[in-house]
């Protein structure tokens, strides 16, 4: 006995134990909470959403604020663009001008639509408004296009028990491609588009035309950085997927596009600049067996679109 407290006592000072931290490292830190319970998580932001939503709250808008209020300039596109539902403020028309078809019929159509003000000016005031553009007498106020922030799309999505599939634009400085997205997304259920904020094309007069109304269904979001928005749908866990001629996959063998993901189209001449195409999480091509080295935004948002319906039906 005496040999045995010899050996222990061979160590100097008091021992000190763990205090059971090691046994709780061992232990763990328990289950993975759910993603609503993930700080951050854009699940977690579609509930509060929903939550607020529920509580009668309004929500607060993160977008890169409001475009600028825009003019329509002269009889045929005042009358096209009343026609296709492009959203309007004010109708300025020139005092004691000809009173042809044209005239009444913009007269008729902003009558019906109503909210839309008439008023009559002298022809030098709308000549100041328009910069002395040839208004022909009729000058068409579009009101500032409200964007919403990136994060807002897949939150929408989530919140409808959907994965997100959302179109984001390169490079793209037609408005007119702009809104044949807007009108694509729409009819493949998609839940949004995403522009830059700098050298992009808006949401202009032609972009509403050219949506044939569903912008008035479908956002339009406004990044003030896009490699830094794909990066935060990435953390969230949706694939982002960039369309270029020399992809590394074929459209067709494509699984990603059956679940969360973003589709990045690019300009037609440049397509993906350098940064988004090395952010992208894979590059897909489609095939075009009839030769042509590319298509435009519009038709290569809606093939992609197309396919990832078929998936998700």
């Amino acid at each position: 006995m005496a040999g045995n407290n010899r050996r222990m006592s061979g160590k100097k000072g008091a021992q000190v134990g763990s205090g059971g931290q090691r046994r709780r490292g061992l232990e763990g830190k328990g289950p993975t909470p759910p993603a609503e319970m993930r700080k951050g998580h854009v699940k977690q932001r579609a509930a509060q959403a929903k939550v607020r939503r529920a509580q009668g709250r309004p929500q607060q808008r993160r977008g890169s604020g409001r475009s600028s209020s825009e003019l329509v300039v002269g009889r045929n596109p005042v009358v096209e663009a009343l026609r296709e539902g492009v959203p309007a403020t004010t109708l300025y028309v020139q005092q004691f001008i000809d009173n042809d078809e044209r005239v009444r019929e913009a007269l008729q159509l902003a009558a019906e639509r109503g909210g839309i003000n008439l008023m009559e000016a002298p022809r030098p005031e709308l000549d100041r408004m328009t910069n002395g553009l040839n208004h022909q007498g009729l000058v068409l106020q579009v009101p500032p296009y409200e964007y919403a922030h990136p994060e807002d799309l897949a939150e929408a999505a989530y919140d409808e028990g959907e994965d997100p599939l959302i179109v984001a634009l390169d490079g793209v400085t037609d408005p007119r491609n702009l809104g044949a997205v807007v009108r694509s997304v729409s009819a493949f259920g998609g839940h949004g588009v995403v522009v830059p904020e700098r050298r992009a094309a808006g949401m202009t007069a032609g972009a509403w035309k050219t949506s044939a109304g569903t912008a008035a269904r479908t956002p339009v979001a406004r990044a003030a950085n896009l490699t830094r928005a794909l990066e935060t749908y990435q953390k969230a866990g949706i694939t982002v997927v960039g369309l270029a001629a020399d992809g590394e996959a074929e459209l067709g063998d494509l699984e990603a596009l059956g679940g969360p993901v973003v589709i990045v189209v690019g300009s037609e001449g440049k397509g993906l600049s350098r940064l988004v195409g090395e952010t992208c999480d894979v590059r897909v091509r489609i095939p075009m067996p009839g030769g042509a080295e590319s298509l435009n935004a519009g038709v290569a948002a809606g093939i992609v679109l197309y396919e990832a319906a078929r998936r998700r039906a």
